[in-house]
């Protein structure tokens, strides 16, 4: 019996179809993928689920009760919880006045328990697995624990549906082990979930049925057994997609970017060269690009660009001499979300589109124009806020930034990382083609198809240092691990 279902429901957002009556049904105890590339509908349905967004049309009916719409204290009440890839935790609160937070009613001049609170939130981190100290400040969690305390919060709730955005997206492939155990308790007890995921491989391991989006419309919910990827990917795109990785030779040139023991790294990124940087999550990778860019200052070593020593103690510096970056976290570090599109393709390059200090908007418009046109931004225009596009067409927004400061070299940090299937070959032809034009390419990936279907050649990083490196000829998955693995250097 379904305990969630959504029925022809919609909404457009200023003559924008969101959702063209989709329709979605959520059984107890199932874990129900629900996939579609950026903008096809999913982010709209599950405000609408959880209250955020009201429907123009349509009905869900929650444990055989229909309803028009519903808020999201009412969303709560019904037993609906939603964990997004990034949590909501109040980081200067501790894990127990996060977990209190949800759960304690507002009663003025009420004497706090704390022995208490932190009883509560103790047996709820057991209940998820969780080995967190209740008195611990959210701004010292990880990201995974971050997000069992988000899930320690639904359980003492009594959320009997668990909506999980990305849940996976930066968690290491030990950390998805873990987190999927949880999912299978959670199912165990007769909780139902709604898993969305561009990592398409996960499907099977964990999802019972998907439904899949496409423009804001069911395509169609099938057994995830009846399925595999390449079949998913055609209905979330309506085409075959042929070429995620297209990956073509270009001519390689003299060298561009050189480290010479740089904080004890060593290599070198030539003209038209895509050189990935693989390795496991905390293996050094960021950091080394954040030191490339003047982020972090620079232990040792030597920068070369161009052939000529750098000094770099500043991004300001190192976009002189030519370096971009585009960080991981698109949302806190690469994007200001509620500009607009334009005023953050020239945020890096203020003086090209301004005079004595004021803004040109005609020439900052044109600039923004001429990048959205070049990269395919699917948007209204330039004008909306960054904040209401799709995570692949965000990405764009920032790629855009960095290209409108005519850079020689390219930091890219999980360049893909919360995009689809269709906005990844995107960015991909992207990069091929600004590698063809010339531009140095380096690419930080934690997954391994993209290090392998995109590199010219490979560095794996283990414990802050350069573990091994390979051409693209002779590079594997099964070389790549046991270089980025400790105990396969020891």
């Amino acid at each position: 019996m379904a305990i969630l279902e959504a029925t022809h429901v919609s909404k457009s957002y200023g003559g924008v179809h969101a959702l063209r009556s989709a329709s979605f049904q959520l059984e107890a105890g199932e874990v129900h993928a629900l996939v579609g590339e950026n903008g096809a509908g999913k982010s709209t349905l599950v405000k609408i689920i959880t209250g955020a967004v009201q429907p123009d049309a349509g009905t869900l009916t929650i444990d055989g009760t229909s309803h028009a719409s519903v808020t999201p204290a009412l969303s709560r009440l019904l037993g609906i919880a939603a964990i997004y890839q990034q949590p909501s935790l109040f980081p200067q609160l501790s894990v127990a006045e996060n977990i209190a937070l949800a759960l304690e009613p507002v009663e003025p001049l009420k004497r706090v328990d704390w022995a208490g609170r932190r009883v509560i939130a103790r047996e709820l981190l057991h209940r998820v697995g969780a080995a967190i100290d209740p008195d611990r400040d959210a701004s010292s969690l990880s990201l995974p624990e971050q997000q069992l305390v988000e899930i320690a919060k639904a359980v003492g709730a009594n959320a009997k549906i668990f909506i999980m955005d990305e849940p996976t997206a930066s968690l290491s492939s030990r950390e998805v082990d873990q987190f999927f155990s949880l999912i299978e308790g959670l199912r165990a007890r007769g909780a139902a979930i709604i898993y969305i995921s561009h990592r398409l491989d996960e499907l099977s391991r964990i999802a019972d049925r998907v439904t899949v989006l496409r423009d804001g419309q069911t395509i169609g919910t099938h057994a995830v057994a009846e399925l595999d990827k390449a079949a998913i990917i055609r209905l979330m795109v309506g085409r075959d997609v042929s070429a995620v990785f297209p990956k073509r030779e270009v001519p390689i040139g003299e060298p561009a970017l050189e480290l010479r023991n740089v904080d004890g790294v060593s290599l070198t990124v030539r003209a038209g060269e895509i050189f990935g940087l693989a390795g496991l999550i905390g293996a050094g990778r960021t950091e080394l690009a954040r030191t490339i860019f003047g982020l972090t200052p620079c232990a040792g070593g030597e920068i070369l660009v161009r052939g000529k020593p750098v000094s770099i103690d500043s991004p300001e510096s190192a976009i002189g001499h030519g370096i971009a970056y585009v960080p991981e976290d698109r949302r806190h570090h690469g994007l200001v979300e509620s500009m607009t599109i334009a005023e953050n393709t020239t945020l890096a390059s203020l003086s090209t589109v301004s005079r004595s200090g004021l803004i040109d908007f005609v020439k900052e418009h044109t600039v923004a124009r001429h990048f959205a046109t070049q990269l395919g931004t699917k948007a209204p225009g330039v004008d909306v806020p960054a904040n209401t596009l799709s995570g692949g067409n965000q990405q764009k927004v920032v790629l855009s930034r960095w290209l409108a400061t005519s850079p020689s070299i390219l930091i890219l940090d999980e360049p893909t990382q919360g995009i689809d299937v269709g906005a990844k070959s995107e960015i991909h032809k992207l990069m091929t083609d600004l590698a063809a034009q010339g531009m140095a390419i380096l690419m930080i990936s934690s997954e391994l198809p993209e290090i392998l279907g995109m590199s010219d050649r490979i560095a794996v990083m283990c414990d802050g240092s350069i573990a091994g490196m390979l051409d693209r000829a002779e590079a594997t998955q099964e070389k790549l691990l046991a270089l980025a693995l400790p105990r396969a250097r020891a």
